[in-house]
């Protein structure tokens, strides 16, 4: 089979990072077009720039890297230091990217993209807030029917909330955003709170990160060393959810996942649920499924593949 098509939407985040650099060592599953940054685990400025670290971390200086959104479409940004650093990649010592920005918008290189490859060829990333894509979407409607999937991290269900009780960070952050994704119908899956925080670093999982021995390895070790410390104290976790790479795993391995084809609708109404994915796992409503919501997951397996993977870098 040919590798797949995707652009990556991402605000690295340490976990996004990951993301990436999985996406980036797997050649022959995956065909990464570009990367888009939007504003979200921190401000646009430093996502740029984490972008660009990662790829030169992973040895891809070429890979082309955009900036898109630097505000959600309907509200002030919220962000995440308090989990990921004033950085956004604090943990590791990575020196400042010397590769440039790729010129043009990049919401303009997602439209672009769509129109330029084969219809139902070029799958959709994103692994933070949905504003570039929902920009996307808005700006040419006619890109809806061109994209083979849309594989996203965001929400939840029976886990709810990260940021509130109710609402997944990237949903929250912008609902509006995500109304519209949801609503566009385009095939969606979704790698919610639920599976993501089954995909968590152990200290066994984190050695062995660690003894790839190469910058790529040591890197991620220490931003999962750095990171965890947030989910240790709030859920007295054994470690953290890496949820950004869940993405990129199911774009080589799908088989690593179990999840229900239901109804996913998005609160942007009350501010006591905003941005709450409501999801109807039940299917107790007759609402039309419009996304494949992820449950289960084969850690094992995805830790396996990861470990293979950037060991490759």
């Amino acid at each position: 089979m040919q590798p797949r098509k995707i652009i990556i939407d991402t605000d690295p985040g340490q976990d996004d990072a990951v993301a990436i650099l999985l996406a980036l060592s797997s050649p022959e599953d995956i065909d990464v077009l570009g990367i888009t940054c939007v504003a979200g685990n921190v401000p646009l400025p430093l996502t740029i720039k984490n972008a660009r670290i990662v790829c030169e971390l992973a040895g891809r200086p070429d890979m082309a890297v955009y900036a898109g959104c630097d505000r959600p479409l309907g509200r002030d940004l919220v962000t995440a230091e308090h989990v990921h650093g004033k950085t956004g990649l604090d943990g590791p010592s990575l020196p400042d990217p010397t590769m440039p920005m790729a010129e043009g918008h990049a919401v303009d290189f997602i439209i672009e993209q769509l129109r330029k490859q084969d219809t139902g060829t070029v799958t959709l990333c994103p692994l933070g807030p949905l504003t570039n894509i929902a920009t996307a979407l808005q700006k040419a409607p006619d890109i809806a029917e061109r994209i083979a999937g849309i594989v996203l991290m965001g929400g939840g269900y029976f886990e709810g909330g990260n940021i509130t009780p109710t609402a997944e960070f990237n949903i929250y952050v912008d609902p509006e955003a995500a109304d519209i994704v949801f609503k566009s119908g385009a095939p969606i899956v979704v790698m919610p709170l639920d599976v993501t925080h089954k995909a968590l670093v152990t200290k066994e999982r984190n050695d062995a990160f660690r003894a790839i021995g190469t910058p790529v390895g040591v890197a991620v070790a220490e931003m999962t060393d750095f990171f965890e410390r947030f989910d240790k104290e709030k859920y007295g976790s054994n470690g953290a959810p890496l949820h950004d790479p869940c993405v990129t795993a199911y774009m080589i391995n799908p088989d690593l996942f179990k999840g229900r084809h239901i109804n996913v609708e998005i609160e942007t109404q009350s501010e006591l649920t905003m941005g709450m994915t409501v999801a109807d796992w039940w299917r107790v409503t007759d609402r039309t499924p419009n996304a494949t919501f992820m449950g289960d997951l084969d850690a094992d397996g995805f830790f396996a593949l990861l470990t293979e993977r950037l060991a490759r870098l």
